[in-house]
C-alpha cells in the first residue's frame, strides 16, 4: 500500500478506536481470561488465556469451514473479555451475525479492512488502552520481529491479541515459523451429535463439534479436546457425550516450538 493510503488507514484507525473508548466499559483487568471448562483450564498456566499477550489460531484446513471455526473460537473467547473489540482483516468481509451468535455483538466491534497493513493496524490498535481484544486476520507470514511487536504493544495494555492465520493451504511452510504468541491452537470442525441416541451413525443438527488443538503454550502442556462450538455467552463445553471424562480429551499433541 502506498505511504499516503497507509497513513490514511492508521488516521482513521485511530479515530475509530476514540469513539470505542469514549463509548465502551474498560475491559477486565484480571490476568487471565479462564475459558471455564475445567480440561482446558487446566493445561495453561494461571488458569486461563493470559491478557497482555499474543494468541494465534489456525483452521485444520484452508477452506472456509476451516477458517470460520478459527474465526468463531476467537469470537467466543472475545465475548467473554468484556469491552470493545477491533478486528482487522484484509478486505472488508467479516459476518457480524456470526460473531453475535457466539456472544460478540457488533456494537462491542470496529472491523478495519487494511489491506495488506494488517499487522500495522493490530499494533496501532494495541497501543491504545480500553480494548478488550484486537484480531488480525493475516494471510501471509507472521515471523519472529513482527510477532514480538504485537506480543511488546498488547503487554503495554493488557490487551489480548489473536492471530487468525488464513495459509493458502493446510502444510503453508509459513505455519511452522517460530513466533512470539503465547499460545497457539487448531480448530477443525466435525460432525454433530446425532439427534436420536438410537441412531448414532446419522449426524445432527445441534451445536456444532469441533476438535480443538493447543498445539503450543508457553508454559504449560499441549493438548486436544472434542468440544462443542462457543453458545450464545461465548462458552465452549466438552462434547455432551464425553463430558464424563472417559473419551473428553483427545490424545495430546506434542508439537515443537
Amino acid at each position: 500500500m502506498p505511504a499516503r493510503g497507509r497513513a490514511t488507514t492508521i488516521d482513521q484507525l485511530r479515530a475509530d478506536v476514540a469513539r470505542l473508548e469514549r463509548h465502551a466499559p474498560l475491559p477486565s483487568a484480571a490476568t487471565v481470561l479462564p475459558f471455564g471448562v475445567a480440561a482446558l483450564d487446566a493445561v495453561l498456566p494461571g488458569g486461563g488465556l493470559p491478557r497482555g499477550a499474543l494468541h494465534e489460531t489456525v483452521g485444520a484446513g484452508s477452506d472456509v469451514g476451516h477458517g470460520t471455526a478459527a474465526a468463531l473460537l476467537v469470537a467466543g473467547i472475545l465475548a467473554r473479555a468484556g469491552g470493545p473489540v477491533l478486528w482487522v482483516s484484509v478486505r472488508f468481509d467479516l459476518f457480524a451475525p456470526a460473531l453475535a451468535g457466539v456472544g460478540l455483538a457488533a456494537g462491542r466491534v470496529t472491523h478495519v479492512e487494511a489491506g495488506r497493513d494488517v499487522l500495522a493496524a493490530m499494533e496501532e490498535g494495541l497501543r491504545h488502552p480500553g480494548l478488550a481484544g484486537v484480531v488480525g486476520e493475516i494471510t501471509g507470514r507472521l515471523a519472529l520481529t513482527p510477532s514480538r511487536r504485537l506480543q511488546l504493544a498488547a503487554a503495554s495494555t493488557g490487551a489480548l491479541a489473536f492471530a487468525i492465520r488464513r495459509p493458502a493451504r493446510p502444510d503453508d511452510p509459513a505455519l511452522a515459523e517460530p513466533n512470539a504468541a503465547a499460545t497457539r491452537w487448531r480448530v477443525a470442525p466435525l460432525p454433530s451429535a446425532p439427534p436420536l441416541p438410537h441412531a448414532p451413525e446419522v449426524p445432527g443438527l445441534g451445536r456444532g463439534r469441533w476438535r480443538l488443538d493447543l498445539l503450543r503454550v508457553r508454559g504449560g502442556v499441549p493438548s486436544s479436546w472434542i468440544v462443542e462450538a462457543p453458545d450464545a455467552q461465548g462458552h465452549l463445553a466438552l462434547a455432551a457425550d464425553l463430558a464424563d471424562g472417559s473419551a473428553g480429551a483427545a490424545p495430546a499433541w506434542r508439537a515443537a516450538g
